[in-house]
């Protein structure tokens, strides 16, 4: 059924490597198979020591199936689900358990034949790992789990849909912004993760069923990345300095001091470079890391981008300084003012009268308005317009020299594309100053501000109108169409109202009839 999940490397992939390094890309064929109950027990906690640690997607697999958003719980959860009932049970979906069985099994072999018998640190990986469109996926070796922060749904993942819409092999860092605390890569282990999807051609279709994919360890591989770079016209010569009246060789490695290098992903994060104080930036927009560089790659059409606004977003109330900290509310009268005779003549008594009966008509006593002071935090929420900004690779393919013409900092720059990957490599000498007036890029959504509001106002914003529209129906009752409605205020409060306003009639009435 599968014909195999690695492959040999081919030429270029073997740039990656050193020399002595062996090969990282070994074949394995997997013969069809029925399910078993082996593929079944990897499933189980106890055999992820040694096979990996296994998530599986929270599908409902069974009616009696309890979903959590813990994976180990719903794990638990699953396998003893299935102690009680077996795969062809009429309250499971026969399809989704068979599948993810399947799958297990599958995977599970990949493991016997190929991961437990690699040294993964000879190759520079922190992990390896497996996932099919059934729901399962398996990292191994089981510690690498500790820091497995992907969807345990496999169509949920970044990694996952991104491999089966792109050829090739998908390079991801962690995403960071520029707010988030600097990694220290002497004390955390920075991982770079590198997938691709599998794909099978039966009966002249091809399907993509699983990804499979690596954690790349940072500090080992930038040093594999470097000889990406070398450009030695003789190699039996070493590499001349770099100089500002004279050229070098492109070398990443021997020139580091002069030359910056990087891998950038097709989203403009960064993936590596030469410069081991930068290392703790992996994973950011590059705008952010070299603002100058960034800016040269998108106005020489490296780098597109495409802005979309969002209508509905809700953003902060801005506090108003000319607003006073006291509530605004009804008049309160104080105790001098009820034995004060005048008052009671006076337009706020009748004020606060015509307030009391309007309490009682509409279920309401004196509702105020909070009004906060400047400087006090605000829970309300005003509506507004966000901006949001994605950046990503043109089509240019092959590799360009541009220069960055900044007066007396100008500067070359070398770019070129990564065949079979998502990676624009880059190489560019440093610098040697910051008077250069460019855009500062971001990719970071952010309010969308009218230079002239007025002129805005005059121009009606597209809106676009449904998909279908409801057809007349003749059965509808039409007849409610256009009609107002009128508040219906509850009928005792309306008879105590009357019997207030008819007591100072009656009153003399009823006074002469008791004497």
């Amino acid at each position: 059924m599968v014909d195999s999940f690695l492959r040999p490397c081919t030429s270029e992939e073997q740039l990656l490597f050193t020399h002595n390094s062996p090969s990282p890309c070994p074949p394995l064929l997997l013969d069809n198979f029925p399910l078993s109950v082996a593929d079944f027990e990897s499933l189980l906690p106890n055999s992820f020591e040694s096979e990996g640690h296994v998530f599986i997607a929270p599908r409902e697999y069974c009616n009696d199936l309890e979903l959590s958003n813990n994976n180990t719980e719903f794990l638990l959860n699953f396998i003893a689900l299935l102690e009680k009932v077996t795969p062809d049970s009429k309250q499971c979906d026969n399809l989704l358990l068979h599948n993810l069985i399947l799958d297990t099994g599958i995977i599970r072999q990949l493991v016997e034949k190929v991961w437990k018998n690699k040294d993964l640190n000879t190759y520079g990986f922190l992990a390896v790992f497996a996932a099919s469109d059934g729901g399962v996926t398996r990292v191994f070796p089981n510690k690498a789990a500790e820091t497995w922060e992907e969807d345990p749904e496999p169509f949920n993942a970044s990694y996952y849909r991104r491999s089966l819409d792109n050829k090739g092999y998908i390079f991801r860092a962690p995403y960071r912004t520029a707010r988030d605390e600097l990694l220290n890569p002497e004390n955390d282990t920075i991982g770079i993760l590198v997938s691709t999807a599998v794909e099978i051609t039966i009966g002249g279709k091809t399907i993509k069923p699983a990804v499979v994919g690596v954690k790349l360890d940072l500090e080992a591989w930038t040093d594999k990345f470097k000889i990406l770079a070398s450009n030695h016209t003789d190699n039996h010569q070493g590499s001349n300095t770099c100089g500002p009246n004279r050229g070098c060789e492109m070398d990443c490695e021997a020139n580091s001091e002069d030359l910056l290098c990087y891998l950038i992903d097709d989203g403009g994060f960064l993936i590596m470079s030469n410069q081991k104080e930068e290392w703790n930036k992996v994973g950011m927009f590059f705008s952010d890391v070299d603002p100058y560089l960034m800016y040269a790659l998108y106005n020489n059409s490296f780098y597109n981008r495409k802005q979309s606004y969002d209508y509905q977003s809700v953003c902060e109330r801005v506090p108003n300084s000319e607003n006073g900290a006291a509530p605004r509310g009804v008049f309160v009268p104080t105790i001098a003012d009820f034995v004060n005779v005048a008052w009671w003549t006076s337009a706020a008594a009748w004020s606060l009268f015509q307030q009391f009966i309007y309490g009682l008509a509409y279920h309401s006593w004196f509702v105020r308005d909070e009004v906060d002071a400047e400087g006090i935090d605000s829970t309300r929420e005003r509506s507004c317009v966000m901006i949001q900004t994605q950046y990503f690779l043109s089509n240019l393919s092959s590799s360009y020299n541009i220069l960055q013409d900044c007066g007396n900092c100008s500067r070359l720059i070398h770019a070129k594309r990564i065949n079979n990957t998502n990676l624009l490599f880059v190489v560019a000498e440093k610098m040697p100053c910051n008077t250069c007036e460019i855009e500062k890029l971001s990719q970071e959504e952010e309010e969308f501000k009218e230079e002239n509001p007025c002129e805005e106002l005059t121009v009606a914003r597209y809106r676009k109108g449904p998909a279908t529209c409801f057809d007349n129906n003749l059965a509808e009752n039409s007849s409610d169409c256009g009609r107002g409605h009128s508040f219906r205020p509850s009928l005792y409060t309306l008879l105590l109202i009357q019997l207030l306003l008819l007591y100072p009639a009656i009153s003399p009435h009823f006074h002469s009839l008791l004497h």
